[in-house]
């Protein structure tokens, strides 16, 4: 498993903007909530550790072990159902919690996800654009993804659904394909959109138990935060007049001035979802772009290392973690900012959150490995 590798393949400049990103993670966490830094710093070392353990691997053999992983991910999705092992905060059951270790297999479900569909994939590669093959990736997706909805977790479920449509494409789906289901899929969701804003009495999807009614509030407060300033939009607008509020420069590192919206708590647990708004306020524009450009050179730097890969699954690979992190930042981002709906959904590698940290520590890690098993040149 483990081989001799030259250094000079060893991608330090991807080791350099993870860590970086990760670094600006824990001081606007210290910031936010002081109590909880020392376990994020201890998540970046343990992460940074998993990561090159796992770099050194040969992922081609870890690969073949892609039945168990997957029915591992099942049995711990399935876990946090049972009130013995899940717990359940904020009235969603996502953690499990073994022998007093608490961890969220939903993160995790990503990073095992991707490396199932890999191996998956490159075995049945000559079926991939076949109609039995397709329907049989669906149905394998289906279990994992609908016990992550059960929980439930929209946003995380969402991720796992583009995560899956990323791994498929660059597993080589036809461009016929995917215009076809482009064609169906951008008429379904405005469709969805129109009958989420009709009146809740005349609202299918609510009734036929598909769309929750928080799930409709969010929408609307997005779309009229003026009419939900108190109750749903409160977080949201107050995350924006943070980011705004920062201007240039910011306002400083654990600033104490009395405009301050974080000091002010007038964001609940900004430590995780609206991390970027303390980052806005307190460091600026500059902090802003700062977060922006390391998780885009991240994303390009994945990409870049997918079409080196010497095998299919290695490009998969390498593409499913750039996909995570470039759609969960923009995401995250988006809903700080305004553009999207609150999802909850965490900042890869800035957010607090232990587990969606090490997933992303082990997945970067395993990009690291397809780089060094990569195309020589």
């Amino acid at each position: 498993m483990h081989k001799q590798y030259r250094i000079r393949d060893y991608d330090i400049k991807l080791v350099i903007m993870v860590i970086a990103l990760n670094v600006i993670g824990v001081m606007a966490i210290g910031s936010a909530k002081e109590s909880v830094q020392s376990k994020q710093l201890l998540g970046l070392i343990a992460g940074a550790f998993i990561m090159v353990v796992i770099s050194f691997l040969d992922y081609n053999v870890l690969l073949k072990l892609y039945w168990i992983m997957y029915i591992g991910n099942l049995a711990l999705l399935i876990m946090v159902k049972l009130p013995i092992f899940g717990k359940e905060a904020g009235g969603a059951q996502r953690w499990l919690n073994i022998f007093g270790f608490q961890f969220q297999p939903s993160e995790s479900a990503k990073i095992i996800l991707i490396l199932f569909f890999a191996q998956f994939i490159m075995l049945n590669k000559e079926y991939l654009n076949t109609f039995k093959y397709i329907m049989l990736c669906i149905i394998l997706l289906a279990p994992p993804l609908l016990l992550i909805y059960l929980q439930p977790d929209m946003s995380t479920s969402i991720m796992v659904m583009i995560i899956f449509c990323v791994v498929m494409f660059v597993g080589g789906v036809s461009y016929k394909l995917v215009g076809g289901i482009l064609a169906v899929a951008i008429p379904a969701v405005a469709t969805v959109f129109f009958l989420i804003l009709q009146p809740v009495e005349n609202n299918i999807l609510i009734d036929m138990g598909m769309i929750k009614p928080y799930h409709r509030l969010r929408v609307l407060a997005w779309l009229h935060p003026e009419d939900y300033a108190n109750t749903i939009a409160y977080q949201q607008m107050n995350s924006m007049i943070a980011v705004g509020s920062g201007q240039l420069m910011g306002k400083g590192y654990k600033t104490n001035v009395i405009s301050s919206v974080k000091n002010g708590n007038f964001i609940s647990e900004p430590q995780t979802d609206f991390i970027f708004a303390v980052i806005g306020e307190e460091f600026g524009f500059v902090g802003c772009c700062t977060v922006i450009g390391l998780l885009v050179l991240i994303v390009l730097e994945c990409f870049s290392i997918a079409r080196k890969a010497k095998n299919l699954a290695g490009t998969i690979i390498a593409s499913g973690v750039a996909a995570l992190i470039g759609f969960q930042g923009f995401m995250n981002i988006s809903v700080a900012t305004g553009l999207l709906p609150n999802t909850g959904i965490p900042l890869p590698l800035v957010s607090y959150g232990l587990t969606s940290l090490l997933s992303v520590y082990i997945g970067i890690g395993f990009v690291l490995n397809v780089r060094l098993h990569g195309k020589k040149y």
